[in-house]
């Protein structure tokens, strides 16, 4: 079930990027974030609301509350590290390192869970991120400037965040509902994203998001939300090693709805990446 729950994580998780492509055009992405978790959070109250666990919401207490915000604020550090990171350094260096917060994942989940570590796993995990350095390729930039080699610590340590995230929120969700947990973790998602914003000073720009952006942005945040909640009842009941590289399959999933939807050109770079991803992700589920 776990497997299941982690794939259709993957396939919201793709849908989420092809809707916010739609949505994001001309408008600040972490002003695009920042409303795309209002609606997540939308989302999260109504599945707890109905599912009459709301009451539980406010019962959270202790070490379960503690590691459920601990992996909120992980999520919303790893989003600034990421974000400056980007601003500061060649995006084609700053990408490859973030996607190797799967390989941290597993990694951790073998430490600090103590989760076995089956041959395959490792395999699969290794092989999904070669996938993914191979996706990414290469981009060429007709400017050279001159950084500093910080945005290399940025980009590990938005990695080490988003590795975090996925150890923390397994710990926290032990003693408690996922949709539960997903919910308290969301509103502190949301302030994260939305401090972005107000210390960007972008909020002012809310007025000239046309009718088109709001729209895909919201339909973009109901496939993060379905995501989420199918994420962390995913890991929930499975293990984090296992969980985690399948719903980075989400990738392949992209990239082949971006062909279909968004009539992007498939490059040798994708095709082979894709093929390895899908490959090691096989491996993860066999």
């Amino acid at each position: 079930m776990s497997i299941i729950l982690a794939l259709l994580a993957a396939v919201f998780a793709a849908l989420t990027g092809i809707l916010a492509k739609i949505g994001i055009k001309d408008v600040d992405s972490n002003l695009a974030t920042a409303i795309r978790t209002v609606v997540v959070l939308v989302m999260a109250f109504l599945v707890v609301a109905v599912t009459g666990q709301l009451h539980a919401a406010f019962e959270v207490q202790g070490r379960a509350l503690l590691f459920i915000v601990l992996s909120g604020i992980t999520t919303g550090l790893s989003w600034l590290c990421f974000f400056k990171a980007i601003q500061i350094g060649d995006v084609s260096k700053v990408v490859p390192i973030d996607k190797s917060s799967i390989v941290i994942t597993i990694l951790l989940s073998f430490i600090v869970l103590q989760e076995p570590a089956p041959p395959l796993v490792i395999l699969g995990g290794a092989i999904i991120t070669a996938g993914t350095f191979i996706l990414i390729g290469k981009t060429k930039s007709d400017k050279k400037v001159k950084v500093t080699q910080s945005y290399i610590f940025l980009a590990i340590l938005a990695a080490v965040f988003a590795a975090l995230t996925s150890i923390l929120a397994k710990i926290g969700i032990n003693e408690v509902d996922s949709n539960v947990a997903t919910f308290i973790r969301t509103i502190v998602i949301l302030i994260f994203a939305w401090a972005i914003v107000f210390f960007q000073g972008t909020v002012k720009d809310m007025k000239t998001i046309t009718k088109k952006s709001y729209l895909f942005l919201g339909l973009s945040g109901i496939a993060t939300g379905l995501s989420w909640l199918c994420y962390f009842a995913a890991i929930a009941i499975g293990k984090v090693s296992v969980v985690a590289p399948i719903d980075k399959f989400s990738v392949v999933l992209t990239m082949v709805l971006s062909f279909i939807i968004l009539k992007e050109k498939p490059t040798r770079n994708t095709i082979i990446g894709g093929i390895v991803i899908t490959i090691g992700t096989v491996l993860l589920i066999v």
